[in-house]
């Protein structure tokens, strides 16, 4: 399914150049990905696009602390954690995109998230939102991990 996001991402600079689920589907499958990860990554991205579209102004004017209730921290690991608080401290995620990104990760049913994919997670909601790191961020979102060979984009 990630590899299909990040395809999306290399693929259409920004979210409203992509077709409509049914045509993107059929683009998907003729460049060669599997009918079953293209319906996890319609339903994920959709997912996403819903949530990333609601404003929620308690969330967004939060400035008190994070805490991660057990099932997080099971789901994201300590490591995910760290960068998500970095993000955040660093202003590239706001309150509200920290929980989208929490979501979208725990919808994921897998433990732990590797620090690759919550990578690809971050930059798939900034890009749902017309939204672009700068250059620094964008190393750091795309350069390789333990878990992940490095990437060519555009």
């Amino acid at each position: 399914m990630f590899d299909i996001l990040v395809y999306l991402y290399e693929t259409y600079y920004r979210p409203d150049a992509c077709p409509e689920p049914a045509a993107l589907a059929k683009k998907l499958s003729a460049v060669g990905f599997d009918d079953v990860e293209i319906s996890e990554a319609l339903v994920w991205l959709n997912d996403l696009t819903a949530m990333a579209g609601v404003e929620h102004t308690l969330t967004a004017a939060s400035t008190g602390t994070r805490f991660y209730v057990d099932e997080e921290q099971d789901v994201l690991g300590p490591a995910a954690i760290g960068f998500i608080q970095f993000l955040e401290s660093a202003k590239v995620l706001t309150p509200l995109q920290r929980e989208i990104v929490v979501e979208r990760a725990l919808a994921l049913e897998e433990a732990p998230v590797s620090l690759g994919k919550l990578k690809v997670i971050v930059l798939m909601l900034l890009w749902s939102q017309g939204k672009e790191p700068d250059a620094l961020m964008f190393d750091d979102l795309f350069g390789s991990d333990e878990d992940q060979a490095p990437r060519l984009l555009h």
